[in-house]
């Protein structure tokens, strides 16, 4: 009784976790449609990475852990989807800050508006852009 129980929760707690997965996609969709650059619409995207698919994974992770009717077969699935969840959490903000500094500096993409540019500022001082 006691076991069904906390597989009852787990389920619970990782069918919460989804929802606001899903919500959080809907919430990045809208970003990068509405928001007015390319870096902001980066940073609408990688919130979309970060809670639209981490932490679905860890829900689906859970869900996997508490379903009895998987057998021994549960532990797989949960691991996999623990490991896919940790590489997202680690891997998508180094992209998201790679694709920007490759805009930024390629100049494809214009930085407006803005008043301070901190790393034009510091380029300069480093020995030009070019060579930074």
């Amino acid at each position: 009784m006691e076991e069904s129980m906390i597989n009852l929760a787990l389920v619970g707690l990782g069918e919460i976790m989804v929802a606001v997965g899903v919500i959080s996609d809907l919430i990045a969709a809208l970003g990068m449609l509405r928001f007015p650059n390319f870096f902001v619409r980066l940073h609408a995207a990688t919130v979309g990475t970060i809670w639209g698919a981490f932490l679905p994974l860890v829900g689906a992770s859970l869900i996997a852990a508490g379903s009895e009717f998987l057998g021994q077969y549960r532990w797989f699935m949960s691991g996999g989807a623990i490991v896919t969840a940790i590489l997202i959490l680690i891997l998508a903000p180094a992209g998201s800050h790679a694709l920007a500094r490759a805009a930024y500096r390629s100049k494809s993409a214009e930085v407006r508006p803005k008043s301070v540019d901190h790393l034009r500022e510091f380029l300069k001082k480093e020995g030009g852009e070019e060579s930074a």
